[in-house]
């Protein structure tokens, strides 16, 4: 069987860990698109791309991909998603999804009529510690789930200069800790728990020269009585090596004991009733983004395309996660729980 032919649209800064990926991948990397000449040109001479675009369809009509993979900001997705599903290819598409909800769900609407494959790039769940500590919980290490807590800090939010350096986009947007860094752990929560009832949250914006919120606690209600809960501080930091790697710490805490995820990716285990923790010995790979989570996403979805295997986070079921993200963002403002 030939390889899949891939097309890529997008050279903002996530985009090299895409490009990366596909590379290190079995695929046929045909084309690469943006209205950076420079960036663009520097990409596909990096990487031996044979097409080269500033227009997005004229890509997909003269490359004719497998699979193209959005890599694009939000206000490109509706177009680009809805130009290769008129075409029959199947998407990959960076979050968030859309612009807002409605745009989201309007257009979730329309895949789901076209009985089209799009998949987005949630690589938070493809963590190689978040799939670790999934195989743990579905074998019954820590027994009944009480509870699963999340701490963010990675330290980069501190005055003027905040972000700056990296993606200065995030002072400007109007909804920041939530919309963009707590929905990955909204995806994880319910990769490891399942689906949400309620949220609580209360939300502040603690560095004036942003234009979002920066630091918040939420609590989410699950089925059978677990509880998940995200504590959020952009300005604080914790122990790692290197901060944006977890970009924070996770307890989480059943019947049976407790695990817990430092910052440096290592799991250690907690015999309820014991009061020495166990370090837990796995094996990962600290290159790309995250022990590689862009590249093992990537994989999941060829493995889907080429041998038909369960995928996940279709543009239908991460739509949930982007109502719960609304929910959020209105118990705050309300100052009330909210049902989902």
């Amino acid at each position: 069987m030939s390889q899949l032919k891939v097309a890529c649209a997008g050279t903002g800064y996530f985009a090299q860990f895409h490009y990366d990926g596909w590379s290190r991948l079995p695929v046929d990397l045909v084309g690469c698109c943006s209205l950076d000449d420079a960036a663009r040109a520097e990409v596909a001479g990096t990487y031996q791309i044979p097409g080269s675009y500033s227009d997005f369809e004229i890509m997909l009509d003269e490359t004719k991909p497998d699979l193209v993979d959005i890599i694009t900001p939000p206000p490109t997705h509706k177009a680009f998603v809805t130009a290769a599903m008129a075409r029959g290819i199947p998407v990959i598409c960076q979050k968030p999804l859309c612009t807002s909800l409605a745009e989201a769900e309007a257009l979730a609407a329309d895949i789901a009529k076209a009985g089209a494959t799009v998949i987005v790039h949630e690589n938070f769940r493809f963590q190689p510690w978040h799939l670790e500590l999934k195989r743990l919980i579905d074998q019954g290490l820590v027994g009944e789930i009480y509870q699963v807590s999340f701490r963010l800090r990675p330290g980069d939010g501190q005055g003027p200069d905040a972000y700056l350096s990296r993606q200065p986009y995030f002072q400007k947007m109007p909804r920041f800790l939530v919309h963009e860094t707590a929905i990955h752990l909204i995806d994880v929560f319910r990769y490891f728990l399942g689906e949400v009832t309620q949220v609580t949250a209360e939300l502040r914006q603690l560095n004036p020269v942003i234009s979002g919120e920066d630091a918040g606690i939420i609590i989410f209600d699950f089925e059978d009585g677990r509880r998940g809960l995200f504590d959020g501080n952009r300005l604080s930091d914790h122990v790692a090596e290197n901060r944006r790697l977890t970009i924070g710490e996770m307890l989480i805490e059943g019947a049976q004991g407790t695990l817990n995820l430092n910052g440096d990716g290592e799991i250690q285990f907690r015999k309820h009733g014991e009061n020495v923790w166990q370090p837990h010995a796995y094996s990962w790979e600290n290159a790309g983004f995250a022990g590689d989570s862009v590249y093992r996403l990537q994989a999941h979805v060829l493995d889907h395309l080429i041998a038909g295997t369960q995928v996940h986070n279709t543009a239908a079921d991460y739509l949930i996660n982007l109502q719960i993200e609304d929910a959020v963002y209105r118990s705050s403002d309300q100052g009330r729980r909210i049902l989902l």
